[in-house]
């Protein structure tokens, strides 16, 4: 008993600085979340709302990607305008998996069935071991080959 309280008196001021020590996690922001919100319900014009009035993101892949697939969304789809934006994430982060796959589905729209080809081959590379975006992208290609 009595090593045990020496213990837990040599050990307490280490467990007061890992409690008071600040957490690496990085909350979501808010415009994010918004954003994501709006795309999940298909309100693809508030969330081109959103990600304009966040302009100082465009910097970011993500940014990028999710106005790629707004404006590839809404209705009309503005597909000038989303691959602009695709190409733009991947110049950002070229191995950006949502970016790659997205393109990939605009590319199938636009009747480009090698270069969706191509971006599936990028992200059988990056995917190690396979991912949601791979295999998404492989479905529709192969849902496009189908039709032809």
């Amino acid at each position: 008993m009595k090593h045990l309280l020496l213990l837990s008196i040599f050990f307490s001021p280490f467990i007061a600085i890992a409690e008071d020590s600040p957490s690496n996690f990085q909350s979501t922001p808010v415009w994010l979340s918004q954003t994501r919100q709006a795309i999940k319900s298909q309100e693809f014009d508030l969330a081109i709302k959103l990600l304009n009035e966040n302009t100082e993101q465009q910097q970011s892949a993500d940014w990028n990607n999710l106005m790629g697939y707004s404006l590839r969304k809404k209705n009309p789809p503005d597909i000038a305008k989303s691959e602009k934006y695709y190409q733009t994430a991947l110049q950002i982060d070229p191995k950006h998996r949502g970016a790659l796959e997205y393109y990939g589905e605009l590319l199938l729209m636009k009747n480009d069935l090698p270069g969706a080809e191509a971006l599936l081959k990028q992200l059988d590379k990056i995917c190690t071991f396979g991912c949601e975006e791979y295999r998404d992208l492989k479905k529709n290609i192969q849902i496009y080959k189908s039709k032809k």
